[in-house]
């Protein structure tokens, strides 16, 4: 699955407004507009998951730049980041050379 970033659509669009939008080059797997917390309105951006990448680029293509409800879209494929490797210690725990963890210590100050 491959996700893009869908910014710059009106602030009144529902997921379903970006469906057919974007649902014209390729399928869709799920669509998520970002929203405030509190108030629930919407921010004016979305990432859609496209099932392929050449839909993706499809979308990306024909949607990048164009004018919807007097506002420009900015359309473009989402890089997923690598994700860190979980840490197996605390952040105030070092290592010690034979492998054993020690507590770090704060430096003393003088008197």
């Amino acid at each position: 699955m491959i996700k893009i970033f869908v910014g710059g659509f009106p602030l009144d669009f529902t997921e379903l407004d970006i469906a057919m939008l974007v649902g014209l080059h390729g399928d869709i797997s799920t669509i998520k507009i970002v929203r405030d917390k509190k108030t629930r309105i919407c921010k004016g951006y979305a990432f859609v998951e496209m099932i392929s990448q050449d839909g993706a680029e499809r979308a990306v293509e024909a949607l990048d730049g164009t004018e919807v409800g007097g506002r420009q879209l900015n359309v473009k494929i989402r890089e997923e980041k690598p994700v860190a490797p979980p840490r197996s210690y605390s952040s105030n725990m070092r290592s010690s050379p034979a492998g054993s963890f020690e507590k770090k210590k704060r430096p003393r100050r003088p008197i």
